[in-house]
């Protein structure tokens, strides 16, 4: 189950690198639109303003799994195993519950868009469920890592992977 997961956090990041790809298209397109006198395509400032919002949130759940997320070690560091474990535990349980409730949220933001039929208000008037879906992929797959990584903490596992605690200790 542990390689599934990885997998789908592995899917969300290749997501977010073409949501990149897409927001560098979009905003290339669009200055070389305006450098053609009277042509124009409209919506591209807001689809770039999308794909980059989207290679945000795709990202989060990758990320956290390579432990570039910020952590306060400073008081982890100095105190014993034991306390050590349960401070962990206890910020993964916060961190899950706050997750939890953004991925909660993003979802019935896009249902309510979806529901009520809102469009952005630029000239293409795209319906905002569709980039607000990524928002909610990305939320949900944040909660699933700090799920995740909550299991593997309680069953006494490794969530993180190696090479980013190797890469963040300069000791």
């Amino acid at each position: 189950m542990d390689h599934v997961i990885r997998q789908f956090y592995r899917l969300l990041l290749v997501l977010s690198c073409l949501s990149m790809v897409a927001a560098l298209l979009a905003i290339t397109l669009n200055i070389a639109t305006r450098l053609v006198d009277g042509w124009s395509i409209s919506g591209l400032d807001g689809y770039a303003g999308y794909s980059i919002a989207a290679a945000f949130f795709l990202a989060l759940p990758s990320a956290f799994e390579h432990g570039n997320h910020i952590r306060v070690t400073s008081v982890l560091d100095h105190v014993p195993p034991r306390v050590r474990a349960a401070l962990v535990t206890w910020g993964l349980v916060v961190g899950l519950l706050i997750s939890s409730y953004l991925a909660w949220f993003s979802g019935r933001l896009v249902w309510m868009s979806h529901l009520y039929h809102d469009v952005a208000p630029t000239g293409d008037a795209t319906p905002m469920w569709i980039p607000q879906l990524s928002m909610a992929l990305g939320t949900v797959g944040f909660a699933v890592a700090f799920l995740h990584a909550l299991v593997c903490q309680l069953r006494g596992q490794a969530f993180f992977l190696e090479t980013a605690k190797t890469s963040t200790r300069s000791e």
